[in-house]
């Protein structure tokens, strides 16, 4: 949603709401689910003592979303880049993985408008942040380190949430009210235009709202010039609220559908030529005297397509298609026990159906992609019941503490498979005879503790310490992948990484026991300045790593199947922020920083985790002057010299980037400008995998090099409220 202007004499124009918010592009780790929050412009601080919101916590407001949305951001995880403990994996134009303190894509729960999606696609072309667009956002919030079980489980490495815009309501006594407003936006970099707007009405009572955007890029360039190939994308996507309220009780039902008919991904094997989605969740939340009530009922189902674009130079098509649909529900209830207890119960039921198939690829039979349809996954399904408890007390004005227990079951199965035929070569017939010769229902039974405990030592320091105890099962993919075929177990990864991959059905579930230890100093007042730093250590006991089957005709690329190995992750957090001019006259000069460093490695053998970001710094200068809001941003990533070749992780050279953005603000309308990488850097994200798409373009038999990042970019915004 972008900002509003509502209707009525005495509101204030919402756009002097994206404007003070333009120049707030660092987020610190305070703002936590939906809490209040005090303002130290543009930084938000959260000067809560609820516990479901750890230290090491970080969240990007409506105000940071609109000034990234007028510029042209596409990529809803590139929002969360910010915060601290996050990282990406690079990937299509609206598709990246985020990795929280170096754990990714499934290992991090995410939950889009109170619903767990799951990425139907061999190679994760399709995450769950994919499916809202920035646009559509109000909140992005990210708990790290100890994460309580109230926000999720099945997962280890934390918890993104991303919210909607609230329904809005007319006023007591106003009777109606309405809003809308329009963006439209260019990017030079790779020529992407877009539109974005919306449009709401309501009484007191009843809500009815629709956001909508369309955006299309061509393929981008490097800061030498060149072509990133296979970067191109567009997407559309529509979606409609209606909401209720009377007397403490509120229903919201949503509904909508996206279409992105390509979307490129260089580091990848294969493109994205289709997805259409289509949702519809129902929520209720009510107040009563005895305490909260929060239930919800949800379905979504996607149709993706896979292929090559034309940059990848290859002479055949491949498709291959994938049907999935996530449904269930979950009801939680929040019960004050006394003065000084909360309760939290819970209960989760989320279904998940998946088909994964490959049509035949000309007639032969014998052919190596014919005469049959390949059959990847087969009806497979991945059932999960959870409960939980949850239990918070404030012992004095300066102890609270924070215990939860968490039951997870997870039941999966899949049908027999089929490869295109029983080629020897290509071993289809042998390894689907192994796998069908096999049990296929697994049923896991999975348990998370947590236990945190907040001191607030003092008026300008609260120290915190916690321990937890968090589980997550293994995917579709990594239990029933079933090909060793280097053709069909090359497109099998979301690692960006040109390797190979196969399933392992005697996976077991991940357990991360992590030790976290937080600090956070600040003036009394939180409205001047802040200091938080957060180290942890995580051993996960099964960690799903890789195992080396044989090596390929490629250079670095390996056929790899999924295994357990015992790891460890540690590293740190830090974030700070000081107010430097308040003055009338030449107004609010600010500065805030965040850095962090991650290391993970497998105990039996020494070797290194995948995508661990190295020591990295983002530090920012932010300007006000009545509607004129300007921020510099410099960002600092260290060289990573230290990979994990198995994988064919590439190093990289350590960079600074540097990007600007202006904007100002002319009664309902808001102006803004900007230079993305503004020396024009040749750089490399660590976490950006190979360059695949130019690879395959040469027709190389050299190894893989590191996928490029883009070079300078400028950009234009303006959005107009009425």
């Amino acid at each position: 949603m972008l900002p509003f202007f509502r209707i009525r004499r005495h509101a204030p124009s919402a756009t002097s709401a994206l404007a003070s918010g333009a120049l707030a592009v660092l987020v610190l780790p305070a703002a936590c689910l939906a809490q209040a929050a005090t303002a130290l412009p543009p930084i938000d601080v959260d000067v809560s003592t609820d516990m479901t919101c750890p230290l090491d916590s970080g969240s990007v407001e409506k105000p940071q979303i609109d000034a990234r949305s007028v510029l042209g951001a596409s990529d809803t995880a590139a929002l969360l880049s910010a915060v601290p403990g996050v990282a990406l994996s690079t990937g299509g134009g609206i598709s990246s993985l985020p990795i929280v303190h170096g754990l990714a894509d499934d290992r991090v729960k995410t939950l889009v408008g109170g619903v767990p999606v799951t990425s139907a696609c061999p190679n994760h072309m399709n995450p769950a942040l994919s499916y809202i667009a920035p646009s559509s956002a109000s909140r992005l919030t990210v708990i790290a380190g100890i994460t309580p079980v109230s926000a999720g489980g099945d997962s280890i490495g934390g918890t993104i949430t991303v919210d909607p815009a609230e329904p809005m309501f007319a006023d007591p006594g106003e009777g109606y009210a309405a809003h809308g407003s329009a963006t439209t936006f260019f990017r030079s970099i790779d020529r992407q235009v877009g539109v974005n707007g919306n449009a709401a009405a309501a009484t007191e009572n009843v809500s009815l709202g629709y956001d909508g955007s369309w955006t299309r890029a061509r393929e981008s360039h490097d800061g030498a010039g060149e072509r990133i190939l296979n970067s191109q994308f567009e997407t559309q996507s529509h979606n409609v609220a209606f909401a209720a309220r009377n007397d403490g009780n509120e229903l919201t039902v949503r509904a909508g559908h996206q279409m992105t008919p390509y979307e490129g991904f260089p580091n990848a094997r294969m493109d994205l030529t289709g997805n259409t989605s289509n949702y519809l969740n129902a929520a209720y939340a009510g107040d009563y005297a005895w305490g909260r009530i929060d239930g919800r009922i949800y379905w979504q189902n996607a149709r993706h397509a896979m292929d090559f674009l034309p940059g990848r130079n290859s002479m055949m098509d491949m498709p291959m298609d994938t049907n999935g649909t996530d449904a269930g529900y979950s009801l939680k209830a929040e019960l004050p026990v006394g003065k000084q207890d909360t309760l939290r119960i819970g209960n989760e039921y989320h279904s998940y159906r998946l088909s994964d198939w490959w049509p035949p690829v000309g007639s032969a039979a014998d052919g190596m992609m014919s005469p049959n349809t390949f059959i990847n996954i087969n009806e497979g399904s991945r059932n999960q019941l959870g409960t939980f408890a949850e239990w918070e007390r404030r012992w004095d004005q300066q102890w609270t503490s924070l215990i939860g227990l968490r039951n997870d079951v997870i039941m999966m199965d899949t049908g027999n498979v089929a490869g295109y035929s029983d080629n020897m070569m290509a071993m289809y017939g042998t390894d689907a005879a192994a796998f069908n010769a096999r049990n296929h229902q697994k049923t896991d039974v999975d348990y998370d503790v947590t236990a945190t405990t907040r001191y607030d030592a003092s008026p300008i320091n609260t120290e915190e310490f916690g321990f937890a105890r968090k589980t997550r099962s293994p995917n579709l993919y990594e239990r029933y992948a079933w090909s060793t075929g280097s053709m069909a177990a090359g497109m099998i990864g979301w690692f960006g990484n040109g390797a190979e991959y196969v399933g392992n059905l005697d996976l077991r579930p991940e357990t991360a026991n992590t030790v976290s230890v937080g600090t956070g100093w600040h003036d009394a007042a939180r409205a001047d300045w802040e200091v938080k730093l957060t180290p942890y250590y995580t051993y996960v006991q099964n960690y799903i790593g890789v195992d080396k089957l044989a090596a390929t005709s490629t250079p670095g690329v390996n056929l790899l199947q999924f295994a357990n190995h015992d790891s460890q992750l540690f590293g740190f957090d830090l974030s700070g922020s000081k107010s430097l001019v308040k003055n009338a006259r030449y107004g609010d000069l600010d500065v805030a920083g965040t850095a962090g460093w991650v290391k993970g490695m497998q105990i039996d053998n020494g070797n290194r985790l995948y995508h661990m970001q190295p020591i990295n710094a983002l530090v920012s200068l932010n300007h006000r002057l009545g509607n004129w809001n300007s921020t510099a941003e410099l960002r600092l990533v260290n060289d990573k010299s230290v990979t994990n070749p198995l994988q064919n992780e590439p190093t990289t050279p350590g960079f600074a980037i540097v990007n600007w953005r202006t904007s100002y603000r002319l009664e309902n309308v808001t102006l803004a400008v900007g230079i993305d990488n503004l020396f024009n850097k040749q750089y490399y994200d660590p976490n950006g995998g190979t360059d695949v798409s130019s690879w395959m373009a040469s027709m190389s038999s050299a190894a893989m090099g590191a996928l490029p990042a883009a070079g300078r970019s400028f950009n234009a915004g303006m959005t107009v409220a009425f």
